[in-house]
């Protein structure tokens, strides 16, 4: 679950709409806990591995930050990272497009901590050399899934 400001600036222009969310709940629990607070990025492009902001599909006022696992024909399949809490798509099926909002980049608070590298960085981070590192990846941004 979330709590949302409204965006800032009205995506004309070149002006890109921005907004704090206050994360609530356990269940992306590693990557995020209650009373963190995101940047989301409204209308940013959304790939698989990022963490989103989406009106839940059955109680569309409920904001819900989850991880967009995969793109499927009906919309995007968006799990918890805390793989106990089903409350996600395996409960609800994809949500469709219109319904996700936008995209975090960063956890403001308590501690900052990017959520969005680019494509060419998280290629980096996944590749031979430094996904030697512990943790590097994970830290930085990059999705890794948990076997």
């Amino acid at each position: 679950m979330a709590r949302s400001t409204e965006p800032v600036g009205d995506g004309v222009g070149g002006a890109v709409p921005f907004g704090l969310v206050d994360v609530a709940g356990p269940s992306m629990i590693p990557t995020l806990r209650e009373g963190d607070q995101l940047l989301v990025r409204y209308g940013a492009p959304i790939r698989p591995g990022a963490v989103v902001l989406f009106r839940h599909p059955f109680q569309q006022d409920l904001l819900v930050v989850k991880r967009a696992a995969e793109r499927r024909p009906n919309g995007w399949w968006l799990l918890s990272d805390n793989r106990p809490v089903d409350s996600d798509s395996r409960s609800y099926g994809p949500v469709p497009d219109e319904l996700v909002l936008g995209r975090a980049l960063l956890r403001l608070r308590p501690d900052p901590a990017w959520l969005a590298p680019g494509r060419r960085l998280e290629r980096l981070l996944l590749g031979p050399r430094l996904a030697r590192v512990p943790g590097l990846a994970r830290r930085l941004g990059a999705w890794v899934e948990e076997v």
